[in-house]
């Protein structure tokens, strides 16, 4: 029984998606639950499984092609012998279903059409005489017609895959080369983008740092790295601490933990801290729910689960939405200083930087400690300057004096 593969229904506000990638070829085996092709939306990747073992013996809508939910993208023929193949192209039916001696004879013509050379020059690239126009005399070929044509097939290929490219990677160019290679944007980009500029065109958007000495935190992940590691079988990372800080923060301003809709403000009861992770596709931001409730252990967890699945592609329209706050982490690619840009509707976002070894006054005595500068990007529109400093100089309190975090500060 033939079943179609449809598009399946798309998440909420995705009205099409594109045709990804093909895990199998027409004719492959499939089985119940196996992903056949992944489609991109302008969020998340979804993967279309097969609903039955079987052969997918059809695949109509081919990569880089837009589609819609319910759309018939193949077929899979449930039950189908594995040795199944997709049907053979007309020309080579036609061939096979022609008799011997024909075949024989339309072989002997085309040999007479052409010198011993041209024969020669065919077999060793693997063409074919019919497929080449004959500039010679009567028709017939040259050895300079079979070469030209050897080199325009060298070509082609190099051109349909940069006009069917549907991702948009930066093409390695040779040096000295003045090439451009133009190629669409994937739906996440064009995603991305758009974002930004809603961002950049709806806030007023305003930028504050500080900086903060990370002596304590480092010594506390040097002296309990191991048991912490036993304990909850992940590492201690900073970024359960910048999460811990920011959430206290949050408490203690709860502005900077609201949003703006419409003429409203509306201040959120919970904590829901998303985290940037950085993927082949883009800078995606999951979320961590309840972020108040989790221990450093739970927060490395989640953060480190969540961040498989993005890298993956497994992140879901839930991972992704529903942010009160957010944290970038510039500091993993040796970023010493920037100015994150808001995640809509959010109101604030956190940056990190790179951690490095600076001379600073304690004490009226000169000693060098790992720094890092944090920048706190708030819309002005709802955050006054005078929280925005105070609620990053709490951050960086909490992170100095990390009892803070135990004691509520």
């Amino acid at each position: 029984m033939s079943i179609e593969i449809k598009v399946p229904n798309l998440p909420e506000s995705v009205s099409e998606a594109t045709v990804s990638t093909w895990h199998l070829k027409a004719g492959d085996k499939v089985t119940r639950e196996q992903n056949l092709v992944d489609l991109e939306t302008d969020k998340v990747m979804l993967e279309v499984p097969s609903v039955a073992d079987g052969v997918l013996t059809e695949i109509r809508i081919q990569a880089g092609s837009v589609v819609k939910a319910g759309d018939v993208i193949g077929i899979v023929e449930e039950g189908a012998a594995a040795a199944a193949k997709p049907a053979a192209a007309p020309a080579a039916k036609a061939e096979a279903a022609a008799p011997a001696a024909a075949v024989a004879v339309e072989k002997t013509a085309e040999d007479d059409a052409q010198g011993p050379a041209v024969r020669k020059l065919l077999a060793e690239l693997g063409l074919s005489a019919a497929q080449i126009t004959g500039t010679g005399k009567g028709g017939r070929l040259t050895k300079e017609d079979v070469q030209a044509f050897a080199d325009k097939q060298k070509a082609a290929p190099a051109a349909k895959v940069a006009a069917a490219a549907p991702v948009a990677a930066a093409p390695k160019l040779a040096l000295g080369a003045r090439t451009e290679q133009r190629v669409p944007m994937t739906r996440i980009r064009a995603r991305i983008a758009e974002r930004l500029v809603e961002a950049q065109a709806t806030a007023a958007m305003l930028t504050t740092f500080n900086e903060v000495d990370l002596k304590a935190v480092s010594e506390i992940r040097a002296k309990y790295k191991e048991p912490f590691e036993k304990a909850h079988g992940v590492k201690l990372g900073f970024m359960s601490f910048f999460v811990r800080a920011s959430i206290e923060a949050l408490k203690k301003y709860p502005a900077v933990n609201a949003s703006i809709d419409g003429n409203d403000v509306v201040y959120h009861g919970f904590y829901d801290v998303g985290v940037a992770v950085s993927t082949e596709r883009g800078l995606v931001v999951p979320v961590l729910r309840d972020a108040d409730a989790l221990s450093l252990g739970d927060i490395e967890k989640a953060i480190g689960a969540l961040g498989v699945k993005a890298r993956n592609n497994k992140l879901t329209m839930e991972d992704l939405t529903g942010g009160t706050f957010s944290i970038t982490n510039g500091g993993v690619f040796g970023s010493m200083m920037s100015t994150p840009i808001l995640n809509p509707p959010q109101a604030a976002i956190l940056g990190m930087h790179g951690i490095f070894d600076r001379p600073i006054a304690v004490g009226g005595q000169v000693v060098i400690r790992p720094m890092m500068y944090l920048a706190l990007t708030y819309d002005h529109r709802l955050i006054d300057g005078r929280e925005a400093v105070l609620f990053l100089r709490h951050i960086k309190e909490c992170l100095e004096d990390p009892a803070r975090l135990l004691l509520a500060l």
